[in-house]
């Protein structure tokens, strides 16, 4: 597995070795001794799986109390994938790094505890899917909004994006909870 670091501490891209051939391909997303071999958590409790059209935005979500890591891969279409950190402690607080995950591409981001996390789906449709560290607890869930000019996330789109109630609902950096 290659993994490249980003201009977020803790925030990985990870290439798997994809092994294909005339038949398709085959590649393992997961492998706890070489996550174990590369300082990556090794014990997930869920995995989700989200199906989204083209132009939805979902995000960018994260939990107060039982912040989650999330590893995360797109199996049909392709998103853009969103980190910002939240810990008010870090020289990045505040900072976004966004990627590129597509079915073609297999890329996986590792996106630790700490962090705001969102997606903007490129393709027609899209296949989401992730692992995280600890369990959704919607009492914990907030929402950073997805637009908010102190990030100035520079989203992949023309126009408005689709989001649901919530996330419309979004707080700034200013007025968000976040961590120490």
């Amino acid at each position: 597995m290659n993994v490249i670091e980003t201009g977020l501490p803790g925030v990985l891209i990870l290439e798997p070795r994809v092994f294909g051939d005339a038949r398709g391909f085959f590649m393992e997303s997961y492998n706890r001794r070489r996550f174990a071999e590369l300082g990556l958590p090794t014990e997930f409790v869920q995995d989700n799986h989200s199906r989204s059209a083209r132009h939805v935005l979902r995000g960018l979500h994260y939990q107060i109390l039982q912040p989650q890591g999330k590893l995360v891969r797109v199996v049909r279409g392709a998103v853009y994938d969103v980190a910002v950190d939240l810990r008010r402690s870090s020289p990045t607080f505040g900072r976004w790094e966004g990627v590129e995950i597509t079915e073609e591409n297999k890329r996986m981001l590792w996106i630790p505890p700490g962090y705001a996390h969102g997606f903007l789906v490129l393709s027609e449709y899209a296949d989401f899917l992730y692992k995280t560290t600890d369990f959704y607890a919607p009492e914990h869930e907030r929402c950073l909004l997805w637009n908010d000019p102190q990030i100035g996330i520079d989203w992949p789109m023309a126009g408005e994006p689709i989001l649901s109630a919530k996330d419309k609902l979004g707080s700034t950096l200013a007025e968000a909870d976040v961590y120490a």
